[in-house]
């Protein structure tokens, strides 16, 4: 991604999946500073996750799904998966 005055620039679907976890973390009544642990991150990284400036690996969405009780699709997509 590109940058504008030395700001990263955002990855569509890493806006994507934060918006859909922080909607998922706030439904499910979990305090962003109990989750970042799960996800082995500080609270300020889970936050730009959130905005869609931090990527999460492939076992962070475990966590994060596994944490909030959700089917993986759920922070992948909009879309059930069956």
């Amino acid at each position: 991604m590109g940058s504008v005055l030395s700001f990263p620039g955002v990855d569509p679907l890493d806006a994507a999946v934060g918006a859909r976890l922080k909607r998922w973390r706030e439904a499910r009544g979990m305090a962003l500073d109990d989750l970042a642990p799960v996800l082995h991150m500080s609270p300020e990284q889970a936050r730009r996750v959130e905005a869609g400036r931090g990527h999460l690996t492939s076992a962070q969405l475990g966590a994060a799904t596994s944490a909030l009780r959700l089917p993986l699709w759920a922070l992948v997509s909009d879309t059930r998966a069956y």
